[in-house]
């Protein structure tokens, strides 16, 4: 087994970024790999199985809430209460994160709408995505990015759009000095996709949705472009604490 990636020595105790999760064995991917390869230690939640949410981001550098297979819209009380919570960084203007549900989460707190395709499509597997110029402006984005949803979101009055896709429109936005949503998923890793294309194999029959093959193949092309584009994304949603730097 190849040695795994030791994280920088550090002087103090290490700063931590809230990790919100939505289902047992689900994991922060590429996402909390970079993270804590950069000096961050992740703080995970899951509050569908009980754990608490912070009253403040005090204690933390920032937050990033993942997606899942449930609904923005759904009645569960887990998830009235995380699109309640995140007020909280989005108050104290605190890095926040929001990846497909939520992303979709943070819209709706910010008065936006989560609905299903006009036509019932899905977009499941590696679709285009195009910035606009706002988007152009922070950083180089990938032609395609890998997707997994079924409902998108609207922008919310007060936000920027900063990507388009073709069947859903809405891919990225901002808010504020330090909140993003984006509606793809760039914290994909290879155990993921075989996970995720196995336990949903049905969701890939869906109009619109990619075989398993076409995920497969997708990677190969566009994994390395996604993965470059998260580095930088990641180092300026929340830049590196200084000492995960000291001595390189």
């Amino acid at each position: 087994m190849p040695a795994q990636p030791q994280p920088p020595p550090h002087a103090g105790p290490r700063p931590k970024v809230l990790v919100i999760l939505h289902q047992e064995h689900s994991s922060p991917g590429r996402v909390g790999q970079i993270l804590t390869r950069r000096g961050f230690t992740l703080d995970i939640r899951k509050p569908r199985y009980g754990d608490l949410l912070p009253h403040t981001l005090d204690e933390h550098a920032g937050a990033v809430v993942f997606g899942g297979p449930m609904s923005a819209n759904d009645n569960d009380a887990f998830i009235r209460q995380e699109t309640d919570w995140l007020a909280v960084p989005l108050a104290e203007e605190k890095p926040l994160l929001g990846i497909c549900l939520g992303a979709q989460m943070m819209a709706c707190q910010l008065g936006g709408t989560v609905v299903p395709h006009g036509d019932g499509r899905a977009e499941i597997g590696y679709y285009d995505i195009a910035p606009t110029p706002e988007g152009r402006a922070l950083l180089a984005w990938p032609e395609k990015v890998y997707q997994w949803h079924v409902e998108g979101f609207s922008v919310p009055a007060g936000a920027t759009l900063l990507a388009r896709g073709e069947a859903f429109e809405n891919q990225a936005f901002s808010y504020g000095p330090k909140a993003y949503g984006i509606q793809f998923h760039p914290e994909l890793t290879l155990a993921m996709l075989y996970r995720w294309t196995t336990h949903g194999s049905p969701r890939m029959a869906m109009p619109g949705a990619q075989n398993r093959r076409d995920h497969f193949a997708g990677r190969a092309v566009w994994d390395a472009p996604v993965r470059q584009w998260l580095e930088g994304f990641l180092e300026l949603w929340l830049p590196s604490p200084p000492a995960a730097t000291a001595g390189e």
